[in-house]
């Protein structure tokens, strides 16, 4: 229904397991590995727990998918069996024939003997998994770990994998069932995703869904609202997510909003609003006081940094590089020029060059990536160009900085008009931004008056990337990345279409060298560092040369 109004090929956050949004944290990836250990070790029991929701049952589809091709495997989704049941269900899941109506637990072992027996002699494994085991019953554990017992001299006939809710790990450490618990290989205990592997997971499922890169479905005030009220949980982030993207479409809007999140969680989970979790708080009361902190902080700042700058005529603390001294500021004479518009169409209150409406600011930013006109808008034109739309949420001057490129800021005057401005380059303390075909120079204090947070900016990113690589694609955007990193170290690019352990290794080195996060995978952030080192993209350093009119810059203000 609301797919095709955010450009979407299909509903991003169905609750139904589908093999094409797997999405693997750190924690998934860790849990995969415990369990595929657990299997190559030849026998015994393998627990996985988790929370309600937290893709226990993802993953165990992604570990069968990686077993091997000589693995007969065995599924009981319904574990509330008497023993007899349970032992006739994985006799008929493996198709081994017995005597029909039998109640006789040793006609039915028996029978699993002989099968399995035959298996290891034609080098075939087999793999028992019970899904929802924290609903077996005593008598039924105590009949499940006599299947262990059937072995031969060298190994263990059957793998038996265990997968429940938290409950499970508790109810086998018990004293009665303690042989059981002592024959575990492997365990893990899969926990809720944290606040960014939230925001990524709501991402990657979208753009499998089609979501056109750059465009920006949820607010990241959105995005923390949702991990809030999941706690992380990704079956109650799809229900969260669901909901609130059909009640932006019922209200027309394009992007979903906090209160739309927080309505979703109403309606999803009663008044209450939370899955009710430890980690939930409630948003209302936090959201507010943060903001009220934010925004007094921010009085503080503007009001200290403007005594600074009457008295001495420079920004306090400023030991800018680039940017040249900035005059005094004179607040109540800027405020008091400040004229209300003529109409209520008119979206900016036009009293300075460097308050720019949404067209200019598209095209000033336009101007410092491409020589050409731009046409339409700026982020349908720029897939033309080899380039990407992107906005980041942003509310610090470290992260705008960490970004290193120049970017449209919202901002909202004192009057209540909103505008844009256009981040040229930026020190400690003063931004640079653009004014009609040149520059001019504000505190970052003053300026934070005015953002609203937020930045939308362009990157440069190799043709046909969609997303994360990592060891094992293939493709010709691997072909490109090669191509960089060989370019980057003066060498000629071999011709590899595929991401290897080496590349790999290659790309953990770059990933250390630069300061990110070292995971050997190539997403935005490396990509862009990439660029960076290579310089391909303009940087808030390289920008100021461009934008630079012939004289001096003057204060914005």
């Amino acid at each position: 229904m609301y797919q095709q109004y955010f450009g979407l090929a299909e509903a991003p956050f169905s609750i139904a397991v589908n093999p094409r949004y797997l999405f693997m944290s750190a924690r998934h990836r860790d849990a995969l590995a415990h369990l595929l250990y657990g299997v190559g070790s030849g026998g015994g029991f393998i627990l996985l727990t988790g929370e309600v929701g937290t893709g226990k049952t993802t993953l165990n589809r992604c570990l069968l998918e990686q077993l091997p091709a000589n693995t007969d495997i065995a599924i009981v989704l319904n574990p509330a069996l008497s023993a007899v049941e349970l032992l006739a269900t994985v006799c008929d899941e493996l198709k081994i024939d017995y005597p029909s109506g039998t109640d006789s637990l040793k006609v039915l072992t028996d029978a699993l003997h002989q099968f399995l027996l035959r298996n290891h002699q034609a080098d075939r494994r087999t793999v028992l998994m019970i899904d929802e085991a924290q609903h077996l019953g005593f008598e039924v554990l105590e009949q499940i770990r006599l299947l262990t017992n059937l072995e031969t001299d060298e190994k263990k006939l059957l793998q038996i994998i265990l997968t429940g809710q938290p409950e499970l790990a508790s109810m086998l450490a018990r004293s009665e069932l303690r042989q059981l618990n002592q024959r575990i290989t492997a365990r893990f205990n899969l926990t809720p995703l944290d606040e960014q592997e939230t925001r990524t997971y709501v991402r990657h499922r979208l753009q499998v869904a089609g979501a056109k890169d750059g465009r920006e479905i949820f607010s990241g005030a959105a995005l923390r609202q949702i991990y809030r009220l999941s706690a992380g949980v990704p079956r109650v982030i799809n229900l969260l997510c669901d909901r609130a993207m059909m009640g932006a479409y019922g209200r027309d809007q394009a992007v979903v909003s906090p209160n739309l999140v927080a309505e979703a969680a109403k309606e999803t989970f009663g008044a209450q609003g939370t899955v009710g979790t430890a980690s939930a708080a409630p948003w209302v009361s936090e959201a507010t006081i943060r903001g009220a902190v934010l925004g007094l902080l921010i009085a503080a700042v503007a009001v200290a940094t403007v005594l600074w700058v009457g008295k001495t005529g420079r920004p306090a603390g400023d030991h800018a590089v680039r940017p040249p001294a900035i005059e005094s500021i004179d607040r109540q004479a800027l405020v008091a020029d400040q004229k209300p518009a003529a109409t209520a169409e008119v979206l900016v209150a036009r009293v300075d060059p460097w308050i720019l409406n949404a067209g200019e600011a598209e095209l000033a930013l336009w101007s410092l990536w491409s020589g050409q006109a731009l046409a339409g808008g700026l982020c349908e034109q720029a897939p033309d160009a080899g380039l990407r739309c992107a906005r980041s949420d942003a509310d610090t001057w470290n992260a705008v900085q960490a970004n290193n490129r120049p970017a449209i800021l919202d901002i909202r005057q004192p009057d209540g008009f909103a505008g844009k401005v256009l981040l040229v380059s930026m020190s400690d303390s003063a931004a640079l931004l653009r004014a009609g075909k040149g520059v001019c120079q504000m505190p970052l204090a003053s300026l934070a008056m005015y953002w609203r947070g937020g930045l939308s900016y362009l990157w440069s990113g190799p043709e046909g990337w969609v997303g994360p690589l990592s060891e094992g694609d293939q493709g010709s955007v691997v072909t490109q990345i090669v191509a960089d990193f060989s370019r980057l170290d003066g060498l000629p690019p071999p011709p590899l279409d595929v991401f290897t352990p080496a590349l790999t290794e290659r790309v953990r080195q770059f990933q250390q060298s630069v300061g990110l996060e070292v995971d050997g995978v190539i997403g935005v952030r490396t990509l862009q560092a990439l660029n960076d080192a290579l310089g391909v993209s303009p940087t808030l350093a390289m920008t100021f040369e461009r934008a630079q009119p012939m004289g001096e810059v003057s204060a914005c203000l």
